[in-house]
């Protein structure tokens, strides 16, 4: 903490729900890229409020975003793990996990990045990809909706079912 940050009303207490939103602002800016899908997805996590015709996050949400989007901008990904791991139960970090898997999925292209970034937080987090495979399963069933465009996609061919394999 600097000498002056209590003036400035950014205070940047680690809890659970802010390790939350701030892990969502890791992952969508992972790449480079805030896609609308990414947006979207955040919306859906957070609340989305209308406000003038336009969607954002609702009240209860908007100062923890802001706050999260601050934190972003000042830390990289290890202090953001180094005060977020010791406080989350095992699950919050499930839900960090399956929610940013979410967000990445969301846009139907996985950057390299997001990869990276994903597999540091499975280990960070000590989840392992053993142990989180079903969960990845059933969110990449989700969102490949290309199962919808793809006539010759894999899943579609006659006799084929989708299964949960534990």
């Amino acid at each position: 903490m600097g000498l002056f940050d209590m003036f400035s009303g950014d205070s940047q207490e680690m809890t659970p729900h802010f390790a939350f939103a701030t892990s969502l602002i890791y992952m969508i800016s992972a790449d480079g890229k805030i896609k609308n899908e990414e947006v979207g997805q955040l919306l859906a996590v957070l609340g989305g409020e209308e406000s003038d015709g336009a969607i954002g996050v609702g009240a209860n949400n908007g100062k923890l975003l802001e706050r999260a989007i601050k934190y972003r901008q000042k830390n990289d990904v290890e202090k953001f793990l180094s005060e977020a791991v010791p406080i989350l139960t095992d699950a919050q970090k499930m839900c960090i996990l399956t929610n940013i898997l979410d967000s990445l999925l969301s846009d139907g292209h996985v950057a390299q990045e997001e990869r990276e970034l994903f597999g540091e937080l499975l280990e960070a987090f000590e989840i392992s990809e053993e142990r989180f495979k079903p969960f990845f399963d059933v969110l990449t069933l989700k969102n490949d909706r290309s199962v919808f465009t793809k006539t010759n996609h894999p899943s579609n061919k006659a006799g084929y079912t989708v299964k949960l394999k534990l």
